[in-house]
């Protein structure tokens, strides 16, 4: 007679099964705490690889990665002083003098002198630094795309806007900051 599973379990069928606690891990359960489930390795191995492939993207911009950042930052939120640049993208300001200067050199960027306080130079971004930085912004989805191929479209765009809550929040320039509505 085949056994029911509503007969109870005798001792015998007890020692019989396998012991859940000694289950191997499965794929998210963290509990289990393996190094694929620690953040840092997961962060580091996820940078590391985006490093390597964007890389090439964005070669075509002065300043390589740097560059790019700088022209989507004035592209997107101009104008932007030197200085401010600086503090947002995390850039040393000299660096960031010399990075400015190699895309003003390629035509990429041009500097105006603000109206009301001569000391400060806002960075603009010319037509050529738009072509630019939009080719750049095209090699580089594709790069994503690629890292991103183990998830659904819907998982990536959530795991972008997630990766940029959290990046916000470590930006004490960002701290004000509030989430949308319904989030």
């Amino acid at each position: 007679m085949a056994e029911s599973y509503d007969l109870p379990v005798t001792a015998a069928r007890a020692r019989s099964q396998p012991d859940p606690s000694s289950a191997p891990a499965v794929a998210g359960d963290r509990a289990a705490g393996g190094l694929e489930d620690e953040l840092g390795w997961s962060l580091h191995r996820v940078y590391s690889g985006f490093r390597a492939s964007a890389a090439s993207s964005v070669a075509d911009v002065p300043g390589g990665p740097r560059g790019y950042q700088v022209l989507v930052a004035i592209e997107t939120d101009p104008p932007s002083s030197q200085l401010a640049l600086a503090r947002r993208l995390g850039i040393d300001r000299t660096a960031m003098t010399y990075l400015v200067d190699e895309l003003e050199s390629a035509g990429l960027v041009i500097r105006h002198p603000d109206p009301t306080d001569r000391r400060i130079r806002h960075v603009v971004i010319t037509a050529a630094g738009r072509e630019t930085l939009a080719g750049a912004r095209d090699a580089l989805r594709s790069t994503e795309e690629g890292l991103l191929s183990a998830l659904r479209p819907a998982e990536a765009d959530q795991l972008r806007d997630l990766l940029a809550r959290v990046a916000r929040s470590t930006d004490p320039a960002e701290a004000c900051w509030t989430p949308p509505p319904g989030d």
